[in-house]
């Protein structure tokens, strides 16, 4: 069911106001004006006709943008069956990776320098003790998320890490086979920390002076950081559709938003100071779009990262002598029918699969523009 509320409708509202008070850099613009239009008659979209019972539907065209609430069902549902292909059949771990929010200072300098160097750290601390405690090169698929339940700026990272290595022989090994976790969590958060501290003093960022921020990286230094790891989750396929349900999220859904008008937003989060009790909270409109604006990744960034035994190389040896199926051809509407069951072809009068494209919908080119755009330098 569509959600009355949605973020586009906060970005109608507000954008302009967003824009006037702080001058976002035109990557944000680009995106928020997607959001706007999703699915509306600005991006064009097709009239359908079933050719049972003569039923016309009006369908508009998709933003396709990572950061739209609309967009990732579809692509989290391909993104998982991709990967359950290729996952070993083996336990696997979920580990999250944290930062303490004096680091957050850190980030807004230069969110892709920050987060680049996050994900080394996170990979470098695993692999480190791959090696010290089992021998072996083990493997992990790592998705970033930048965002905590009130859209305030929380990076961490979701790791699932499998119970398996290739040791110096080239063998495969099982790891964690005794311990309910596979690496004591206190000695992996305090190596983490040290590793990304140093590259963050060793490689500073070339947009502002290490001067300005080495301050902040002492302070955290001398903090505890947080490592949270679960116990192994059993089969693969759990692990993997678990993991699915952290790649393309955003960092608000349409669901959570209760009420949008004049005086802002009202959105329901989890209060997890009080065992993660739902509870509403109230922003200010452009306040709302602030926030939601620190998780807009940089232009072409990589969110979901894989390393070692899950990384690409290691993939293609093995699967190199496997035998080749050739499956017969799927569109990706095809492919979303068969892995959730929902046909988006399905007439909505008679329930058949019989709906076909009969027409073009173009695209409205309004000489105005939308809101926030409508200003010269935007254009």
């Amino acid at each position: 069911m569509r959600p009355a509320f949605e973020v586009a409708d906060v970005i109608r509202l507000f954008g302009e106001q967003f824009v006037d008070r702080y001058n976002p850099n035109s990557f944000q613009l680009k995106t928020l004006h997607a959001l706007s239009v999703c699915r509306t008659a600005h991006l064009g979209g097709h009239e359908d006709v079933c050719t049972c019972c003569g039923t016309i539907r009006y369908s508009y065209n998709s933003c396709r943008n990572r950061h739209c609430p609309k967009c990732q069902g579809s692509n989290q549902i391909i993104w998982v069956d991709d990967l359950l292909k290729r996952t070993l059949p083996v336990k696997h771990y979920h580990i999250v990776f944290t930062v303490p929010h004096e680091i957050n200072e850190v980030c807004l300098l230069d969110s892709k320098w920050f987060y680049d160097h996050l994900f080394a750290a996170v990979w470098d601390a695993l692999r480190t003790f791959g090696y010290s405690h089992f021998g072996v090169e083990s493997g992990a698929v790592c998705v970033l998320h930048t965002w905590g339940q009130n859209l305030s700026l929380h990076p961490h990272i979701h790791c699932i890490v499998p119970a398996a290595g290739i040791n110096v022989s080239g063998n495969a090994k099982h790891i964690g086979k005794k311990g309910k976790y596979l690496y004591p969590v206190k000695q992996l958060s305090a190596v983490f920390r040290g590793k990304l501290l140093q590259r963050l003093e060793k490689q500073p960022t070339p947009k502002s002076s290490i001067e300005k921020y080495l301050p902040i990286l002492t302070l955290a230094r001398k903090k505890p950081w947080v490592v949270f790891c679960e116990p192994s989750m059993g089969r693969p396929e759990h692990v993997i559709k678990y993991l699915g349900k952290y790649t393309h999220r955003v960092a608000i859904s349409n669901h959570r938003i209760i009420n949008i008008n004049n005086a802002g937003v009202t959105f329901m989060h989890k209060d997890y100071a009080n065992n993660a009790r739902l509870k509403p909270i109230h922003l200010d409109g452009v306040e709302f779009l602030r926030r939601f604006c620190l998780h807009i990744l940089p232009h072409g960034f990589v969110k979901i990262r894989r390393y070692g035994i899950y990384s690409a190389r290691y993939t293609a040896l093995r699967f190199k002598d496997a035998p080749m199926v050739i499956a017969a051809p799927e569109t990706k509407q095809q492919r979303v029918a068969r892995l959730t069951g929902y046909n988006n072809l399905q007439c909505p009068a008679c329930k058949k699969e019989a709906l076909i494209s009969i027409a073009i919908i173009p695209r409205v080119r309004s000489p105005t523009g939308i809101g926030f755009l409508t200003k010269k330098r935007f254009v």
